[in-house]
């Protein structure tokens, strides 16, 4: 059950301390797309986020990993100005393995950044690296999301009942 459970839990990608990811050695930021970055709906990133994410490059690789499509990935990438993984089939460490290999990057360089403990943390979780739970931006998902919020529920009643983990009580 360790696999589950985020190094860092923060309401949202600007809740962050990005100058303590700095200081552990970390060197490139791997963000998901979908209620991290963005709404689902979204088209485009929100200005708030692209305006953190252009402060965030100055210190930090920052990429992308999302198991969308690359149409659906790209206006992201373009605005951004960033590369990224589409159709990473999260939790395969796929797309965290190319971006590593990309960057010869080591593990302990690396930090995944996503809404999803099912994809995101469990994939950061087998890769090895720094893992950074974030509230979803909306209640809106896709509908693959919907059948991984259904477990993501059954693992965080299990932690919640071991008092090893909860929703809304942010740490790290």
């Amino acid at each position: 059950m360790s696999y589950f459970k985020p190094d860092c839990y923060k309401k949202n990608i600007f809740e962050i301390d990005y100058k303590k990811l700095k200081k552990i050695g970390i060197k490139c930021l791997i963000f998901d797309l979908d209620n991290t970055l963005g709404l689902v709906s979204n088209k485009n990133c929100p200005d708030e986020a692209v305006k953190l994410i252009k402060k965030l490059k100055k210190d930090f690789i920052v990429e992308i990993c999302s198991n969308n499509t690359t149409g659906r990935l790209k206006p992201y990438l373009d605005e951004l100005e960033i590369d990224g993984v589409s159709w990473s089939f999260k939790p395969s460490i796929k797309g965290v393995y190319k971006i590593r290999k990309k960057y010869n990057l080591n593990k302990k360089e690396m930090c995944i950044i996503g809404d999803q403990i099912v994809t995101d943390i469990f994939t950061g979780k087998r890769y090895g690296i720094y893992t950074v739970l974030v509230d979803p931006l909306g209640v809106k998902d896709l509908k693959i999301t919907s059948l991984n919020r259904v477990i993501e529920n059954f693992i965080l009643k299990r932690y919640k009942k071991k008092n090893i983990f909860e929703r809304g009580s942010y740490y790290g």
